[in-house]
């Protein structure tokens, strides 16, 4: 009877064990995907019942699809993925999102396995490339894999459904690799073969600018493109395509190539005109002086637009007489029109050589012309170099002083330390060597050569110096009646040892000695008071007596020097 009445009557364990029993009857496993059916939408969840103890939640957004409206409501049944049975709270953890991508797994890998195309979305942006949907599974797309062709806006891409090729799939790591390109280059294949069929090289056409890049632009044919380069766009300098063309503009071109192997095709529009080139040379002859457009500027010269499709080279060697190893920049800029004159053509390579110096006068013929050779010429000191001066001149030009003609006593390399940049200094013209651009000038020409004013003086002859300097060493004197300066070592001071003091002289006085060394060529000159004694003794001795008279050296000279006074006074 009490058992009667405990069934009539369960208690809460009784509820307990019959929901047991009744779960144990439907085992579910967790981490695999399950059928359940939809309770209620509410508060962004979707509740939904698997036959479990509790329901579980699930976030209404994992209901959502790319380019499609979320249409869930009670009663509907759905598969999701149980991750748990029971969490803390007692409820059923569920994911719609994962479901999908179990699904769509399985599904992509027969297709993969097929090499059957899949049907996805793009849907954002990542580096490197985008997202895509394939129905539950995200892939990679490559930015390289978008289009045949990089592309400048995909935006009208983005949320549209659309075949892809899968590259790569990997499950464990969860990584899929599409391509769009893929699909695109096997449908562009198939129309191109078709219609290459249809054209000819020489043929002439309507297009469609598709593209711009900075090597030229994709020309639509009518379902095939072509690619009309920057240099057949036309017969003058085209810097960028987009200043010429725009994309949509329906234009007219020559094919110009078509390869049959990659199916390639080569357009033109210049070849619609005539070539400008095969009137040039009568058009333009070696001489003649042209006005042109600076069209660009380059480290080797300057590129001159003399008309449409014409241009020439004006190398950097011909811009300036004066301006050396200056940047093209400096001496033109883009745009400028000049005054350049022709100096080569040649038709078969479609060049023209240029001159822009040749149109102002040469300065070094201008110069040689105004300052002859022996003209005294002023200027300043641009620069001081290891092998002599540069003085800037008349004209803009500079002459060069070598360290030889500096000073007529001194070595360059001592005289050139009197000379700093900037100092005004006088110079006379040497030579203009008008071809190699060189003027040589002396400073040390503007005085006469010293070794001229002692002309017919000879080694040996006697001389009568004044002496310019005392030193310990010796004595510098100048050589009476000349420009002409020598020096006398202290040694060469007398023929007595304690008479060779440089001290017994001064600044102004005057005596005779003999010359022991006179090089003309190397302007050099020693005299000794020491030698001229010897000398007069030899001669005295020769003269008034001899070792075997028994005069004393003493007495010989007297008789010497009383003969000398004795002619004096005649």
């Amino acid at each position: 009877m009490a058992k009667s009445v405990a069934s009539l009557n369960p208690t809460r364990e009784d509820f307990e064990a019959l929901l047991t029993e009744s779960y144990l009857d439907n085992p579910a496993t967790e981490g695999v995907v399950v059928k359940g059916r939809v309770v209620a939408v509410e508060n962004d969840f979707v509740i939904i019942d698997v036959g479990l103890k509790t329901e579980g939640r699930v976030a209404l957004k994992e209901f959502s699809q790319p380019g499609k409206d979320i249409a869930i409501k009670a009663g509907d049944t759905v598969e999701v993925y149980l991750e748990r049975i029971e969490n803390a709270l007692g409820e059923a953890v569920l994911s719609r999102d994962k479901a999908r991508r179990e699904e769509a797994w399985t599904r992509l890998e027969e297709m993969s396995t097929k090499n059957e195309r899949v049907d996805g979305v793009i849907f954002g942006r990542v580096k490197g490339g985008f997202t895509v949907d394939l129905g539950g599974a995200v892939a990679f797309l490559p930015g390289s894999q978008v289009d045949i062709r990089p592309i400048r806006d995909v935006g009208p891409l983005m949320h549209v459904a659309q075949p892809f090729q899968i590259l790569k799939m990997d499950r464990r790591r969860g990584n899929i690799v599409v391509s769009r390109r893929a699909i695109m280059e096997e449908t562009r294949a198939e129309q191109r073969s078709e219609l290459v069929q249809n054209l000819a090289e020489g043929q002439v056409v309507d297009g469609v600018v598709k593209n711009i890049t900075d090597y030229g632009a994709f020309v639509d044919l009518g379902g095939i493109d072509g690619l009309l380069h920057v240099t057949d766009i036309a017969w003058k300098r085209v810097n960028h395509p987009s200043d010429v063309l725009t994309v949509g503009q329906t234009i007219k071109v020559q094919i110009v190539r078509i390869n049959p192997e990659t199916q390639r095709i080569s357009l033109g529009m210049k070849q619609l005109d005539k070539d400008p080139w095969e009137l040039v040379a009568g058009k333009y002859p070696i001489g003649t002086r042209v006005r042109g457009k600076v069209t660009n500027i380059t480290d080797y010269g300057a590129f001159i637009e003399l008309e449409d499709g014409i241009e020439g080279l004006v190398h950097v060697s011909e811009m300036s007489w004066t301006k050396k190893n200056v940047h093209p920049g400096k001496i033109l800029s883009t745009s400028e029109e000049v005054e350049v004159q022709v100096l080569e053509i040649d038709s078969s390579k479609r060049r023209i050589s240029l001159g822009l110096k040749q149109v102002h006068d040469n300065p070094w013929e201008t110069f040689s012309s105004k300052y002859p050779n022996g003209t005294v010429v002023e200027g300043e000191i641009k620069n001081i170099t290891e092998f002599g001066l540069f003085i800037g001149l008349d004209g803009d030009v500079d002459g060069m002083v070598h360290l030889s003609d500096l000073d007529w006593k001194r070595p360059g390399e001592e005289a050139i330390k009197d000379y700093k940049k900037g100092d005004v200094v006088k110079a006379i013209v040497l030579d203009v060597d008008r071809e190699k651009e060189r003027i040589s000038l002396g400073i040390k020409q503007l005085s006469g050569d010293p070794i001229k004013s002692v002309a017919g003086v000879k080694k040996g002859d006697t001389v009568t110096c004044e002496v310019i300097k005392v030193e310990d060493a010796g004595l510098e004197v100048r050589i009476a009646g000349s420009d002409m300066t020598a020096y006398i070592k202290r040694g060469d001071l007398a023929r007595d040892r304690s008479e060779q003091r440089t001290e017994r002289f001064a600044v102004g006085e005057k005596f005779d000695a003999k010359v022991t060394v006179f090089d003309a060529k190397a302007r050099k000159m020693n005299v000794s008071i020491k030698a001229l004694e010897i000398s007069d003794e030899k001669e005295a001795v020769a003269q008034y007596g001899s070792s075997d008279s028994g005069a004393s050296l003493g007495d010989i000279l007297v008789a010497a020097l009383k003969k000398k006074d004795a002619e004096g006074k005649d």
